[in-house]
């Protein structure tokens, strides 16, 4: 595997792209009508997709994304190198906090939070 795309199917791609900017302190490398891609280094990057476009090309076969809007369906877990920095750009552009910045059992210092869509956001660094 050489790229890596993780999608999140976003209720307005505008607000969402705004959002990801501010927090991520990042422009996009794509923002076109349908999908907007933030590079994240190594070869991986982030794309927002509007729910009702996704729905289109899934179709019927699966349930229409839009239904499970603010239920956490995924979780972004970001390593950097203050993720206090981060939680606080992220609670300044709507996100809600789930859970503050404490020391996790498995090494990280974590702080998880919701975006307007209620994907789950993780801002972690190695203790």
């Amino acid at each position: 595997m050489t790229n890596v795309l993780f999608i999140l199917y976003v209720a307005d791609q505008a607000r969402s792209k705004e959002f990801y900017q501010q927090v991520l302190s990042i422009t996009p490398s794509l923002d076109v009508p349908g999908m907007t891609e933030f590079d994240l280094g190594g070869n991986c990057k982030l794309g927002l997709m509007p729910e009702k476009g996704i729905a289109k090309i899934l179709g019927p076969s699966v349930p229409d994304p839009a239904g499970g809007n603010g239920i956490p369906r995924c979780e972004l877990y970001l390593q950097v190198d203050d993720p206090q920095k981060y939680c606080d750009r992220a609670l300044a552009c709507g996100a809600r906090l789930v859970s503050p910045l404490t020391l996790r059992g498995w090494g990280d210092n974590a702080a998880y939070l919701a975006d307007h869509d209620g994907h789950i956001i993780a801002f972690a660094k190695k203790q």
